[in-house]
């Protein structure tokens, strides 16, 4: 009885009430100080700088830098599964992942401010009134039962005040997100680089262990030579001196090597399985020989570094509105439906309905310029992360063209050093011919094999050059957000 008494009465009298004043509030929107957005122009020329360290741009070959999944560009399936460990596994991804969570939970905590807070609850208070006081001329005890469903505080957003705020939250969220995906282009350059430096110091490693060997036999015949007084006593002490150079380098290759391990786990972020270390030549690494670096509007806009800079701009630019709004009055309204009755039995009964509607205006008189204050920093803010955004900009175009001069040069580089190399190596067996003969002495075989050795040092890091060049070009042109190429690329082994 007490249900069916409610619905048609008390209830009807709440809906014809509370929801006309929450549905107005909820739809009262005025006008914003936030103003229109426009993307600085980009600081930098429209095309990669020309020139003799530049090589003719590459032909895009049916997608871009960005679109090239990283298992397609690093084919050494040893690399791609450090990769894959380090994308699970590494700490500094997993911190940028939960900022994505907390900006995402943040920005809710702001939007929520748009709408009304509806809360209910519910009372009961027995009090006594003493006799002076009672209006019956005697002292009384009575009880007041209380239903209610309301809001209060709620912010009518005649200026956008609110708004602004919630766009500002909005942008730092999406550039949480542009800040990962920026963390995760570096994570996996990152991986392929200590791989390679691993690599190359165990050739170095390996190659420094060739040389003591050899070295020693052409100490022990110069021992020999001089027992006989062939050989002289300084050319058995620069004989020595090559040798302890060559195990010295043994010794420094071999920390080197341990030190280029401790760095690839601690980047992947865990144990790293003795089989994936078991490279030893920069050869046994297949990547493409070469990329596509297409137009810096089409590169720059799209890597998630100018996108973080872009969306913290926006969200400056949010601020703004918030900080003009703050001159203007600020409505509020606060107000309840509910049921009251002195007795539990007829609290769902008509009649027992009440509700009160309180509006509340604040306008600013006198701040002491606190307001003009806050807009000027925020106004302020915003030139800052202009002068950001343009910076990033110029930085990542430098950053794509200094790997594009490198791309230029270190082709002539790598082919005069094998060059080198050959030279070195045929001088050396000449030098040695000639004082197994008795025709020069060890000298001059021993400058030759110093320098073969230094051109061999030098060649195992041209190549390494070459090899990293391709991946910072492969990172600075966006490349490693993706796992798989959405589209065939013609990529060149």
């Amino acid at each position: 009885m007490m249900r069916d008494s409610f619905l048609p009465g008390n209830l009807a009298f709440l809906s014809r009430n509370l929801a006309p004043l929450t549905l107005a509030a909820a739809l009262l929107a005025g006008c914003s100080f936030m103003p229109d957005y426009e993307r600085p122009a980009a600081p930098v020329p429209t095309v990669w700088p020309t020139g003799e360290a530049y090589t003719a741009p590459v032909e895009a070959g049916g997608a871009a830098v960005a679109e090239i999944g990283w298992r397609d560009f690093f084919a050494d399936s040893k690399l791609q599964t450090l990769i894959a460990l380090a994308l699970e596994n590494n700490r500094d991804l997993r911190v940028a992942a939960l900022d994505i969570v907390r900006a995402r939970a943040q920005h809710r905590v702001t939007r929520s401010d748009l709408f009304p807070s509806v809360d209910g609850g519910a009372s009961f208070e027995r009090a006594r009134t003493a006799q002076d006081y009672s209006n019956s001329g005697s002292a009384e005890t009575g009880s007041t039962y209380d239903v209610n469903l309301g809001f209060s505080s709620y912010e009518l957003d005649f200026f956008g005040r609110v708004r602004s705020l919630e766009q500002q939250a909005l942008e730092d969220y999406l550039a949480t997100e542009s800040a990962q995906l920026s963390l995760q282009i570096s994570l996996v350059a990152e991986v392929a680089d200590a791989y390679l430096n691993l690599i190359a110091d165990r050739e170095l490693l390996s190659l420094s262990r060739q040389t003591v060997e050899s070295q020693r036999e052409s100490y022990e015949l110069t021992r020999q030579s001089q027992n006989l007084g062939v050989a002289s006593m300084l050319d058995l002490r620069q004989a020595q001196i090559s040798v302890e150079r060559a195990r010295a380098d043994v010794a420094l290759y071999t920390g080197l090597v341990a030190q280029d391990q401790n760095a690839l786990a601690l980047v992947v972020g865990t144990a790293i399985p003795a089989g994936l270390l078991e490279v030893n030549s920069l050869d046994a690494v297949a990547i493409p020989e070469d990329l596509p670096a297409g137009l810096p509007s089409e590169v720059l806009q799209k890597r998630p570094d100018i996108l973080q800079a872009e969306h913290l701009l926006k969200g400056a630019n949010a601020n703004i509105g918030a900080a003009e709004a703050a001159f203007f009055p600020r409505i509020t309204l606060t107000t309840t439906g509910g049921l009251r009755s002195a007795t539990l039995g007829s609290l769902f009964e008509a009649g027992s309905a009440v509700w009160s509607f309180l509006p509340q205006v604040s306008v600013p008189i006198f701040d002491a310029g606190e307001n003009e204050a806050n807009l000027t920093i925020a106004e302020t803010d915003r030139e800052i992360l202009v002068a950001r955004y343009e910076q990033t900009i110029q930085t990542a175009f430098r950053e794509v063209a200094d790997a594009l001069a490198v791309r230029g040069t270190v082709g002539n580089q790598l082919e005069a050093q094998q060059a080198l190399v050959t030279a070195a190596n045929e001088s050396y067996r000449l030098a040695d011919a000639r004082f197994r003969r008795g025709v020069d002495s060890y000298l001059a075989a021993l400058d030759s094999q110093r320098e073969l050795y230094s051109a061999q040092q030098d060649l195992i890091s041209v190549r390494l050059s070459r090899i990293a060049n391709l991946v910072t070009l492969y990172k600075v042109l966006g490349g490693g957000l993706k796992e798989r190429t959405a589209t065939t690329a013609r990529l060149t082994p």
